[in-house]
């Protein structure tokens, strides 16, 4: 055999060697075990690997970033009565919670009464002259209806307090003494309470106890549900001192009453 020949003999021994690799190659492929399905056993597990790789928001942070932007501050403003002609200056402060598309936000009573103009802040800084269209003093309670409002603004959901029991989860939303919007977490102490103010005004009725932190400047803001819905207005607090901070006595108007007190139709 001449060395072209065993030269091209090599050649097909080659060849026939590489496509008995590539056919063992193939059929290797072809003959291994499918994949095995996924079950939902691998898909729970996958879930809670990335649950504890990521931090997510608590329940009180979910909820109150639900109803935030609807939470505004409320100011009052006026002059000394003892010196008319003395320079209009902030009297007050507290807070409100849109309920309606329209801007329209519930408050307490004492926030805005007495006060020569009020206006609002909301939760972009747009600041609006408003005016008070409803009132209940008998129930601490009253609408106010800003001129201006910001585009984006989305009024907070209304709950129930049907289900609210002592024990519940609660937070409560404003702007204690100005500083805010405040968030502070607590639970329902107790339901259908009555507070008595100082003053010797009609005791207020039906009301939500509980023991999230509020002050003067929460008054008119909303006490919501791990929803991240309304159930009642943040009203008074309950203090035997002369300081009146809190204590850990809360009361807050349910919605239903707050609502209905200033002519708002049953939800």
């Amino acid at each position: 055999m001449t060395f072209c020949a065993m030269k091209q003999t090599a050649h097909w021994i080659i060849s026939i060697g590489g496509l008995a690799l590539g056919l063992g190659l193939a059929l290797t492929t072809v003959l291994r075990d499918p994949p095995k399905p996924i079950t939902q056993k691998d898909i729970d597990a996958a879930v809670m690997r990335s649950l504890q790789d990521n931090d997510l928001p608590s329940r009180t942070a979910r909820a109150a970033k639900a109803v935030l932007p609807a939470v505004v501050r409320v100011r009052g403003f006026g002059r000394d009565p003892k010196r008319p002609k003395s320079p209009e200056k902030q009297l007050g402060v507290g807070s409100g919670v849109v309920i309606m598309e329209d801007g329209t936000l519930l408050t307490n009573f004492h926030v805005v009464h007495g006060m020569q103009r009020i206006d609002v802040v909301f939760h972009d800084g747009t600041e609006s002259p408003a005016t008070i269209v409803a009132i209940m003093p008998a129930q601490d309670l009253a609408l106010v209806k800003p001129q201006r409002i910001p585009d984006d603004l989305e009024p907070a959901v209304l709950g129930s307090t049907s289900r609210v029991s002592p024990g519940d989860e609660v937070v409560a939303i404003g702007f204690p003494f100005g500083i805010g919007p405040s968030v502070s977490a607590g639970v329902v102490s107790g339901l259908n309470r009555e507070f008595r103010s100082r003053d010797d005004r009609p005791a207020l009725t039906g009301l939500i106890q509980f023991d999230a932190a509020v002050n003067s400047g929460n008054s008119g803001g909303p006490l919501i549900n791990m929803s991240g819905e309304v159930i009642g207005i943040v009203t008074a607090i309950l203090n035997p001192t002369k300081s009146g901070t809190f204590i850990g006595i809360g009361f807050a108007a349910t919605i239903e009453g707050a609502a209905s007190a200033v002519g708002i139709p049953p939800f």
